[in-house]
């Protein structure tokens, strides 16, 4: 019995060295670099929905918005403009099971980069998860809504119409946002972590609303 039980282990740990060897070989998922420019001016928002990629919006030299990413055969992106002209970035998979085992993509391919005309565009909500978003130096006629679970809420410089709401799991959030102290009502939440905000104010015509988790919220008006 106890022989069997030896054998059996070894047959195991064998058919588990033999998944992660045939994993790591079909691993090497050859990407490419891409790009998109829309010309269609009557785009109002920007809605990403993503995991594991990192996020960056810069602001647009022109009035268009241009993305720069990486896809291979196994994960890409739909690019599609909906019925509310509204921009839509999502991710896909073409994987099977073995595809889910072993190393990430490096990541220089896990960025997306958007460049954005500044006060031409209503809103832009972003979620993504195990990496950060960064914003800097962009302006929005309403809403910024930014959503990571695993990594940081970055951004510099960046102005707003109506509302912020920012969301961090296990990350920070840290920026500067265009703006008085006076402008916005404040509404904070922080768990296991420091903030610079008070977790209520009201009296403001605009509404910053920042939830942090396992992380630090650190925001300057300027």
């Amino acid at each position: 019995m106890k022989k069997f039980c030896i054998i059996s282990l070894v047959l195991i740990a064998s058919i588990i060295g033999i998944v992660f060897i045939v994993a790591s070989l079909t691993s090497n998922d050859k990407f490419i670099y891409k790009n998109y420019t829309s010309n269609e001016k009557e785009i109002y928002a920007i809605v990403i929905d993503v995991e594991d990629r990192e996020v960056e919006i810069s602001q647009s030299v022109d009035d268009n918005i241009h993305v720069e990413y990486y896809e291979s055969e196994k994960e890409f992106y739909n690019l599609s403009i909906n019925d509310s002209n509204e921009f839509i970035i999502s991710i896909a998979y073409n994987k099977s099971w073995l595809d889910y085992i072993g190393k990430k993509p490096n990541e220089n391919y896990r960025k997306i980069h958007l460049q954005v005309p500044n006060n031409l565009l209503n809103s832009i909500q972003i979620t993504t998860t195990n990496e950060d978003i960064k914003l800097n130096n962009v302006s929005f006629t309403e809403s910024i809504a930014l959503n990571t679970n695993g990594g940081n809420v970055e951004f510099d410089n960046i102005f707003v119409g109506k509302q912020i709401n920012l969301i961090a799991k296990n990350g920070s959030i840290t920026g500067t946002i265009k703006g008085d102290w006076s402008d916005f009502s404040i509404s904070c939440k922080i768990k296991k972590g420091n903030c610079n905000l008070p977790t209520y104010k009201d009296g403001g015509t605009k509404m910053l609303i920042a939830d942090c988790n396992n992380g630090n919220i650190n925001i300057n008006f300027i």
